[in-house]
């Protein structure tokens, strides 16, 4: 890796390249990611054209009106990198293109407005060439924008569209590198990186499930989420406004519990609430901290498996560093949730009341306060012990000194234990089925839903040995 540089040493090094041509096209927080262009030197060398179309009907005369009336949106930031880089394509081919990289840089981005009342984020994206004439590479990717004020988020938003510039013209080789730079002279109290698409040409191989898994491991951002295709998406955009249920789990693998507790959770919180199954959005959520091995880095398979099977089974996945479930509602509420829910196994609600709850900020009656929100209910799917004893709220234990919480918890009636689950299967725990698989022994198939155990076998997913087993048919 390189030593980091300035600024101002960033725009020089594209303005003196002569190799790099292209527009920069702002809309929101003024023309900030230009403005370091023009205070380095030399701009004349790199920039073709800049813009700044605030004015909604000149934006829509130039790129279009959007179906949806929103501007600050993924799709809008697209026909400006279409637009522009077209304009140039037609202009200056002839005359630059022979000689040139073309480039365009985009934003469309809502700073915070003068009353503070509206959220603050935008979307950035890179379209370039890496060597004249050849195909392009896109770079998308979405901020949050903290600062308190909206000049110092102006000032973020230009080092990062800088460093996103800079990044796609000389960092694109190194995609992981290339993601950590766009931080430099930035820190994560000022700007969230919680979304990032690479494509075209040079990122061929990338896989940007990888590539948002790492913004989520340099602490860019809190969660990041799959939808059933696997395709990383937004969260505001499937989540806002919307009745949410969360299945938290380690889902490694998935098992016939995991699909049991999504089932009844959902069925038990559409009851309550009055709404109709297909009208919540169900969502099976990891901690990254269960990601991570023996050795505390996470490995890309074992992820990728996880992803790819709960997605196969029909499920949207969100990946956080969330390991506290106050923390969790904290996020769904950024979202206007109307209503959540959230499934919890009985090892899992016993760890509110633990001295990990009891020690943050506040203790353990503000981190109560924070989960129980009058739009949250949380079920408790059962537990049955090697003994054959089924554990629910009626006979679940708590620390003595919680003992007076819990039963006011309880009867707040934002609790409940999950109704008509699968008594049949509670004898499978995702370890064992782990250790099985992983062992080669015979059984586990069973305990987990038939496409997970055909692709666990076709894919040798999660340690399968596969050729031992193929050996030994042989």
């Amino acid at each position: 890796m390189e030593a980091t540089l300035s600024l101002r040493q960033k725009a020089l090094k594209i303005n003196l390249a002569k190799r790099f041509y292209g527009t920069f096209a702002e809309i929101g927080a003024g023309q900030e990611v230009a403005r370091h262009f023009f205070q380095a030197g030399g701009s004349s060398g790199s920039i073709a054209k800049t813009i700044s179309a605030y004015d909604m009907t000149f934006s829509d005369s130039i790129y279009g009106k959007e179906p949806s009336g929103r501007y600050v949106t993924q799709s809008r930031l697209l026909r400006m990198l279409d637009k522009e880089f077209q304009l140039l394509e037609e202009r200056l081919g002839e005359t630059r293109g022979k000689n040139h990289q073309f480039f365009v840089f985009a934003n469309t981005v809502a700073a915070l407005n003068f009353q503070r009342t509206n959220e603050a984020h935008g979307w950035l994206g890179m379209r370039f060439q890496d060597a004249p004439g050849s195909e392009v590479s896109d770079v998308v990717i979405h901020v949050r924008m903290l600062d308190p004020q909206n000049l110092l988020q102006q000032d973020a938003l230009g080092i990062m569209g800088l460093n996103l510039a800079y990044a796609s013209l000389f960092l694109a080789h190194d995609p992981e590198c290339f993601i950590r730079s766009l931080m430099d002279h930035l820190d994560t109290s000022r700007i969230e990186v919680n979304f990032i698409r690479f494509g075209g040409k040079i990122f061929k191989d990338v896989d940007n499930r990888l590539m948002n898994l790492q913004l989520l491991k340099e602490g860019y951002t809190h969660a990041i989420m799959f939808d059933e295709q696997g395709e990383v998406v937004l969260a505001n955009d499937v989540l806002y406004k919307k009745d949410v249920l969360v299945v938290r789990g380690s889902y490694r693998p998935p098992t016939l519990v995991s699909m049991d507790m999504i089932k009844t959770g959902v069925a038990n919180f559409a009851k309550d609430f009055g709404k109709k199954v297909e009208d919540v959005v169900t969502i099976s959520e990891i901690t990254i901290s269960t990601l991570k091995a023996d050795d505390g880095d996470i490995t890309k398979e074992d992820f990728l498996a996880r992803v790819d099977l709960m997605c196969a089974m029909g499920q949207k996945v969100l990946i956080t560093n969330y390991p506290q479930y106050y923390k969790l509602a904290n996020y769904f509420a950024k979202f206007n949730v109307p209503h959540l829910g959230l499934v919890l196994g009985i090892y899992n609600f016993q760890q509110i009341f633990t001295e990990e709850y009891a020690n943050v900020e506040g203790g353990i009656l503000a981190a109560l306060g924070q989960l129980f929100r009058d739009n949250v209910k949380v079920y408790i799917y059962p537990y049955k012990s090697e003994k054959g004893a089924i554990e629910t709220l009626a006979n679940l234990k708590v620390p003595a000194q919680f003992d007076h919480l819990f039963a006011h918890i309880k009867a707040m009636k934002q609790i409940d234990d999950v109704g008509n689950y699968n008594k049949d299967i509670l004898h499978i725990y995702s370890s064992k089925v782990l250790q099985m698989v992983v062992n080669n022994e015979s059984g586990w198939e069973a305990m987990v839903p038939p496409q997970v155990a055909k692709n666990i076998n076709d894919k040798c997913l999660f340690g399968h040995p596969c050729f031992i087993g193929k050996k030994n048919k042989e």
